[in-house]
Formats: C-alpha cells, structure tokens, sequence
C-alpha cells in the first residue's frame, strides 16, 4: 500500500507514522504531506527521512490511502480530490463526521458497514470513540435508553501549543496560551465554542456521533467537556440508563470480553484507570463499574483512552487495516 499521511508535522500525524510503523502496516511507499508552510521540513519514518510535500503534488501520486489530520477546512478542500484520483482518505476532523453519504467508523463497532465505495471515511471525535467502545456491547444486550457524560480531556487533545502552556505555567514562563485561562491548577468547562442551545460543539459533537456509530437514533446522550492539566488520555464519568436491566457481573465480563477493551476494575486494590496508564495504548480502559443505585436499570462507569491513539492515529490505522484485510481496498494502479 501507498500511502500518505496528511498533515505529517502534526501531534496526530507524528502520532499515525508512530502507529504505522507499531502495527507493522504494509507500507510500499510513504508521503509525508503538509501545507504549504511546511514544505520541505523533515520527518522520519521506519528509519527513514521524508521530505514534507505539498497536497497538488500528493494527489498526483495517488497514494492507496491518505490518513488526513490537518483540520476540517482543509478536509473539506482537499478530501475530495484525493478521493477523485482514486485514493481511500480516512479524515480525522469533524469535517465529513455527520455527512449523511459518509461513514463514520470505529472498527470495533461498525466497520462492517464498509464498502469499496467509501472513498472518504471520518474518524470520529477523540471522546467519542472510546465511550462507544465500551457502550457498543452493553447497548447490544440491555438497550441503552440514555448517557450522561462528563468527560476530563487531555491538552493533548488541544495540540502542541497547549502542552506548551501547560508546561510554561508550570515552569512559570510567560508563552503564547492556546486558551483564554491558565490551566495548570486549573478546569476549564469549555472545548470548543458555544452553540445557540448553551452546549460546545465539543459536547454535541459526542451525542450527534454516538448515534450515527451505534446506528440508533433513539440513544439520548447528553455531555458536559472539561479541559484538565493532564497528558496521556481523557477520562469520562459515565452513566447510562438501559431499557433492559442487567446482572453487574455479567455486564463487567462482556466488557472484559469485548474487543478493544481492558476492564481495570479491583477495589481491593484500588485499581482503576488513569491517564498516566493508558498514555502510549491502543485499548480503552474501563473500571469503577457499578450499579446506580438511585434509579432503575442504571449502570456507572470510568472509561480512560489515549485521546491521541485510539481516540485519533490507531482508530484511523484501524479502519486501513479493516479496509486492506477484508479486501475492500485493493491498491491502485501505478
């Protein structure tokens, strides 16, 4: 497989040739792409260093596929004329997630779904992804009714310039501030901007996605996105409602069983998931399973990612590897 990666100078696009590399994809020939400003910078991958080139110049070397992490604007310009030139892009902004003719995957759930035709593929939101890996089986057996999330979320998931503020205040240097407020010592209940109904479009972006990824309109989700001085993963608090009741341990074991998944659940121990323990995985980890006991049918429960692998670079990687095992991509003609 040719492929190119787009926005390679990246924290994301340096995060997929990481994954590309790890999962031992089968590269034949790599692009690093960028924009224009980055034309020409250096990066290296499996050992080897790559000149960055421009998009004009990558869409016409066809790549087979081109995982995107370089924004929803260029996206939106430069998705489809990767996709008219025959290569498979598998976008990780939130430009082509809620368009009625594109999929939007995470492979544990519904890769099924995909077929030659899907030129252009979305990669879901970094909190999305692993709250759907761990509702997606319990949904199958008990029937969500409804989520409540509040999300702890990464300055990672910000970009570099966030881990610089963070690091900066920490070290007391003045710098350049990717938000309004300090945050080391610090929340900010704000990711995104605000929309009319008061939630951010971080917030909506995890009810509206979740719906499409379990392909059931009748899951009500509602959220509430905080920004914490962390690095290595987000962490959600959630709570769903099924319309079925369930059996604790049952319910403890499918998550145990299902893929992608690694519950870390020992009270005894004080053993649960935490940022500085998913930093660097591919799974999303789930602990602190317990019932609600306020209301019927009720489950709670603490699920950790790393925001920049599974919540962005390996989700992304997955989907080429759903995509090149399954023979629906086949590589194109040089």
């Amino acid at each position: 497989m040719r492929v190119a990666v787009v926005g390679a100078t990246g924290l994301v696009g340096t995060k997929m040739m990481q994954v590309l590399q790890e999962r031992n994809f089968p590269v034949t020939e790599f692009y690093a792409v960028a924009s224009e400003r980055s034309v020409g910078k250096e990066v290296v991958f499996k050992g080897k260093t790559y000149k960055v080139i421009g998009m004009q110049e990558a869409v016409n070397l066809r790549p087979d596929i081109a995982l995107f992490s370089a924004g929803g604007s260029t996206s939106l310009e430069w998705a489809p004329l990767f996709a008219e030139a025959g290569t498979t892009v598998i976008d990780n902004s939130s430009a082509w997630r809620m368009d009625p003719s594109k999929k939007l995957i995470v492979p544990e759930i519904n890769a099924d779904a995909l077929t030659a035709d899907d030129k252009i593929i979305a990669n879901p939101n970094c909190s999305t992804i692993q709250m759907v890996v761990a509702l997606a089986p319990l949904h199958k057996k008990y029937g969500i009714k409804r989520v409540v999330v509040s999300t702890y979320q990464s300055v990672t998931g910000t970009g570099k310039l966030a881990v610089d503020q963070l690091m900066n205040e920490r070290k007391g240097i003045k710098g350049e501030m990717a938000y309004k407020y300090p945050i080391d010592l610090n929340v900010i209940p704000q990711i995104d901007v605000f929309l009319d109904n008061g939630y951010t479009k971080e917030e909506m972006k995890m009810v509206n996605e979740t719906k499409k990824i379990l392909r059931d309109e009748s899951v009500r989700v509602t959220a509430t996105a905080v920004r914490i001085p962390v690095m290595g993963g987000h962490s959600e608090s959630v709570n769903v409602e099924f319309a079925k009741d369930f059996d604790i341990d049952e319910a403890r074991k499918m998550l145990a069983a299902s893929a992608g998944i690694i519950v870390s659940d020992d009270l005894s121990t004080q053993h649960y998931p935490m940022p500085k323990d998913a930093h660097e995985k591919d799974e999303v980890f789930v602990g602190r399973i317990r019932r609600d006991e306020t209301q019927p049918n009720t489950l709670n429960m603490w699920i950790v990612s790393d925001n920049l692998r599974k919540g962005a670079a390996t989700n992304a990687v997955q989907i080429a590897e759903y995509l090149v095992k399954s023979k629906v991509l086949t590589p194109l003609a040089v």
